[in-house]
Order: structure tokens, then C-alpha cells, then sequence
């Protein structure tokens, strides 16, 4: 059973600050006409992975790294039993995907998005 990285994100700043930099920096593209206002990076590269940039919600700064798996919820419940805390449960981004994260015991915040691969 694999569980891919298949997203990143680069959160924090004021406004668009930070997807000013990193367009900047790496000549990314990004999208954040939205409802969210959400910065989706196209890195313009057959290599990697694609993310996301944009203010942090809760006025935190944060670097994640999401992990496609089959079950949220069972991940989850495997996580706490390894001494891992889950952060956010099972939600549902408007028009995207379903999403959970958790605190690794070192409190790593791990993000999970739910597929089938």
C-alpha cells in the first residue's frame, strides 16, 4: 500500500505576500481567483508536485506536506494510537477535496487528503 505526497502547502504572511514571493522567487504560477482566495501553485514543472500558497486563517505560519490515502478516518485513528494528535478532522473543501490533518508525536503538523490510488 503506497501513500503518496501529492500536495504542499506555504502558509502565513498578510494578504498575497507570500504568493508575490514565491511567484517571484521560482517564476510559480498562481491562482487565487477563488472564493477562498487560495493560491494554487502550477510550478510549471513535470517533476514534483504542485501546492498551494496563501494566508493562514488562524494568523499562524505553516509548512505541510499532504499524503493521499484511502480512509481518513482509519489514518487517523492510527495516528493517535502511535502517539500522533489529529489537528483538523475529516473535512470537506467547497468545490475540492476531502481533508484531514494531524501532529505527529514531535508536533509535525502532517496533512491527509482523501483518494483512492
Amino acid at each position: 500500500m503506497s501513500a503518496p505526497i501529492i500536495h504542499f502547502e506555504i502558509m502565513g504572511g498578510i494578504n498575497d505576500q507570500l504568493q508575490r514571493f514565491y511567484a517571484a522567487l521560482f517564476s510559480w504560477k498562481i491562482d487565487s481567483n477563488n472564493p477562498l482566495k487560495y493560491g494554487v501553485v502550477d510550478t510549471g514543472s513535470s517533476k514534483g508536485i504542485n501546492g498551494g500558497v496563501g494566508p493562514s486563517h488562524d494568523g499562524g505560519k505553516r509548512v505541510t506536506v499532504y499524503v493521499q490515502v484511502e480512509d481518513l478516518d482509519t489514518v487517523l485513528v492510527s495516528a493517535e494510537k502511535l502517539g500522533g494528535k489529529t489537528v483538523l478532522p475529516p473535512s470537506d473543501i467547497p468545490g475540492g477535496p476531502r481533508i484531514a490533518m494531524f501532529a505527529d508525536p514531535a508536533g509535525n503538523i502532517v496533512g491527509l487528503m482523501q483518494g483512492t490510488r
